[in-house]
């Protein structure tokens, strides 16, 4: 081919893109700070910096340097777009230029890539042409133009867009950078002030929105997110690691990634609790208890507090020490900063007499009378300190203590489900939970104020509990969160019901509730099958509306030689190109892992990376939520719904079971299929 076909000179714009980010990276490897570095501090960090620019400018071989390109109409003016008559701009995953500065690729987050994602005929945003590229591994191999000015050519569904969302996949989750649809761009560019939060069925891209989000509000306020940080909270590790090369793909390396017990891991984690007492834990009226067990430590003065300095005795009289403590307490300080607090003001009252004597003492004097000893003895006594993981082992343990601070907040029997039957003798022996390592977590933040981030992304957050809401509030108070989940996928018996009550445990009853309600990787027959269970366990909500068809890919199986025909689906799903996920309730999988053993089928665990070689995984259904396999072998729903502690519960875990395939599933039963899905399809 030569270089008046137009593919020709987009495969070599491609190979003189790359060449100059290697170009680029070369530049910074070259970098010598010998000479502009005073101290061996400051040569680490500014080489620290070097090699994270290194490592974002690395070229990925088998990811496309861009995938689209804008042709704009107009030179740049006050009602245009950025760009020049007869501009063009390439659209990638960050930005490349040349020897001389020039750009060769786009940041897709710059302002002049937004009509890529919001043109349209009726708004063509000033361009003439946008063309999208299609890929095979790292080779360009495909474009599609769409003349957006043009009234006379129709407005058609890209067929390279559909290709790459329905594109099968091994390994962990990908950038949907190239596919970004309108609305999901709206929820992306949303400003860092605010908080969002975005309800999403199966296969809206609730979560690669999420992603995305912080990768571009990174770029738009680099400096400040570089002091404030910012963290994505999933709800496992597996979750975690499938998400986790995400950002890097987008050239952001500095998102640090947690689960809620994470967060909270003040103490290690040996129990578990029971349903009954996950939920009165989790509730948030726990808050009102720890607040008043901490505040029960304080104790008004009964003597005097005397002060000897040289021949001097000072005397701080009982009652003018009582309205000390009185004045911290209506203050509502954290209970830390009150106890530093109170022996300044002990002293302040010194000072005040030695002035009135004639004496003029300095915040040197001060300073040494609150460090004297009378003075921290009262302190001890009046004001003293409290240790959060102990003070909750006593509050699970002693139920008279509990009872006292639990009065008119819980009933008794809320109280008797969260006391220990034997209580643990020292912090190191208690057997711990999640649900009390946030309560220490709260009690923790009582007595000291918490690190708040810039901004915080919080996946799968229907499944959270009041006081883990209240966890990862404490994360971002000053900051901005944005909030993903699906009321239907709540699995946890605690589960939220509306996002309102959930926004206000968070402490973001401002954020902007978005939803989206198209699915671009669930096939329409499989989450019109999921569906059927709405009505049972989120009244109300939309079901998703799939823009994706497969026709023959959904199936029904009735088992008659039990685990064998699970095998044996398993066996035909990879036969087809793409991963594969063997979903079963937890009970189930030791017996479903020896049948793939027997059946001569590799198979990983969730969170293991799939390969070529071995693209089957086995994952309990407690387990599945968040993650996608292009074709998914379900195993018995109903013993998934029997798995839960209740019908609602296991309902929404067959639901998310059931929408965990981008492109086939299969559900093999022997027993009944729960009533809910109803009759034949």
């Amino acid at each position: 081919m030569s270089l008046d076909d137009p593919l020709s000179r987009e495969r070599a714009h491609l190979t003189s893109s790359r060449a100059a980010l290697r170009a680029m990276r070369e530049d910074v490897e070259s970098l010598d700070i010998a000479d502009v570095t005073a101290n061996w501090v400051n040569a680490a960090v500014l080489q620290r910096q070097i090699d994270d620019r290194i490592k974002a400018l690395a070229d990925l071989s088998h990811t496309p340097l861009f995938f689209g390109r804008l042709d704009y109409l107009h030179a740049p003016g006050a009602d245009q777009a950025e760009g020049a008559e007869g501009e063009r701009f390439y659209i990638g995953r960050r930005h490349v230029h040349d020897a001389v500065g020039d750009p060769m690729v786009i940041d897709w987050r710059a302002p002049v890539s937004q009509p890529f994602y919001r043109a349209s005929k009726k708004d063509p945003m000033d361009v003439g042409l946008r063309r999208r590229f299609g890929y095979t591994g790292g080779d360009l191999t495909a474009y599609e133009d769409e003349r957006l000015s043009d009234p006379a050519e129709a407005e058609v569904v890209s067929a390279l867009l559909q290709a790459e969302i329905e594109r099968p996949r091994v390994g962990p989750m990908r950038d949907i950078v190239a596919t970004i649809q309108p609305e999901q761009d709206e929820i992306v560019r949303s400003g860092l002030s605010g908080s969002v939060c975005v309800q999403g069925g199966p296969g809206t891209g609730k979560t690669a929105v999420g992603l995305h989000r912080v990768a571009y509000l990174l770029y738009a306020h680099r400096e400040r997110l570089a002091r404030t940080g910012t963290l994505v909270i999933g709800p496992n590790r597996s979750f975690l690691h499938y998400i986790e090369q995400v950002l890097p793909a987008l050239g952001e390396l500095e998102v640090k990634q947690a689960t809620v017990d994470d967060l909270v891991a003040h103490v290690e984690l040996r129990g578990a609790d029971g349903a009954d007492a996950a939920v009165v834990k989790g509730d948030a009226r726990m808050a009102e208890v720890l607040r008043r067990a901490v505040r029960s430590h304080i104790t008004l003065p009964v003597e005097p507090v005397v002060v000897v300095r040289g021949s001097r005795r000072w005397r701080v009289p009982a009652y003018e020490l009582e309205e000390i403590v009185r004045e911290l307490m209506a203050r509502d300080m954290r209970y830390g900063a009150a106890r530093d607090a109170l022996p300044q003001r002990i002293a302040h009252a010194v000072l005040v007499q030695m002035e009135r004597s004639g004496e003029a003492p300095d915040d040197r004097v001060q300073d040494s009378v609150a460090r004297n000893a009378a003075v921290k003895a009262a302190v001890k006594v009046l004001w003293p300190a409290v240790d959060p993981a102990k003070l909750v082992l006593r509050l699970l343990s002693d139920a008279e203590f509990l009872a006292e601070h639990a009065e008119g907040v819980f009933s008794e029997d809320e109280q008797k489900c969260v006391l220990w039957e034997r209580p643990a003798r020292s912090v190191r022996a208690a057997k711990w939970s999640s649900a009390d390592a946030v309560l220490i977590d709260e009690v923790t933040d009582l007595v000291a104020r918490t690190h708040s981030l810039g901004h915080v992304v919080l996946d799968e957050a229907q499944d959270l509990s009041p006081m883990q809401y209240r966890a990862v509030g404490r994360r971002c108070t000053t900051g901005s969160a944005t909030v993903l989940g699906d009321l239907a996928q709540g699995t946890t018996p605690w589960a939220t019901r509306s996002w309102a009550e959930a926004l206000r445990h968070l402490g973001k009853e401002e954020a902007v509730v978005e939803e989206l309600t198209v699915g671009f990787r669930v096939p329409r027959d499989v989450i019109a099958y999921a569906s059927r269970l709405l009505p049972h366990i989120a009244p109300g909500l939309a079901p998703v509306s799939s823009v994706r068809e497969n026709p023959g890919a959904f199936e029904v199986r009735e088992a008659v030689n039990g685990a064998d025909d699970v095998v044996a689906a398993c066996a035909e799903a990879l036969e087809r190109e793409g991963s594969v996920g063997l979903i079963a309730a937890d009970a189930r999988i030791p017996a479903l892992a020896a049948a793939l053993a027997d059946g001569g089928l590799t198979y990983l665990g969730p969170g293991e990376e799939t390969t070529a070689q071995t693209r089957l995984t086995l994952v309990p259904a407690s387990l599945a939520k968040g993650l996608e396999y292009d074709y998914v072998v379900l195993d018995e729903p109903a013993a998934v719904v029997d798995g839960e502690p209740d019908e609602r519960t296991g309902l929404r875990r067959l639901y998310v079971a059931l929408t965990r395939a981008v492109s086939g599933l299969v559900v093999v039963h022997a027993a009944e299929l729960p009533e809910q899905l109803g009759g034949a399809l």
